[in-house]
């Protein structure tokens, strides 16, 4: 998936409406790619993924992992920044520390990172992009996500 492509998910992301119940979109096994959720407030996908780290943790295999992802991510905060002016940088460890559960796309994001990079682009909506992973076995992810502008 190029950049091209990653603009034009994050596009369709923020023109699609929110659906009345939670839907889940899991890709085939072996992948993260293409897993998106979605609710009455939100929607959030994987755009890129590296490959797990199962087999070999290495630091050279997490490093060019990495590397490839920041530049993912990178490449695209650049064009949303050239669209909606520079983005507004969300901690997003009170919301895992909290007691009280946070609203999602922000309750699955937390678990996965610790900052996503929000911008505004109008229509009560918010844009986020973030680098995250579960544990360090497995991939490290590029995530987008709208929300309404209620929930941050």
């Amino acid at each position: 998936m190029t950049t091209e492509d990653r603009l034009s998910t994050v596009d369709d992301l923020l023109a699609r409406p929110f659906p009345s119940e939670e839907e889940r979109t899991v890709p085939a096994r072996g992948t993260w790619e293409g897993y998106h959720s979605s609710g009455q407030r939100h929607h959030m996908c994987v755009l890129k993924a590296s490959r797990d780290f199962w087999d070999d943790r290495s630091e050279d295999v997490v490093e060019a992992a990495e590397e490839e992802i920041a530049a993912a991510f990178e490449a695209l905060a650049t064009a949303l920044t050239s669209r909606w002016g520079g983005p507004e940088a969300v901690d997003l460890r009170p919301y895992l520390e909290n007691e009280i559960p946070a609203p999602e796309p922000i309750s699955e994001l937390c678990q996965l990172s610790g900052e996503m990079f929000v911008w505004y682009p109008g229509a009560g909506r918010w844009v986020a992009l973030a680098v995250g992973q579960a544990d360090s076995e497995f991939p490290i992810l590029l995530l987008a996500a709208v929300g309404e502008r209620s929930l941050l």
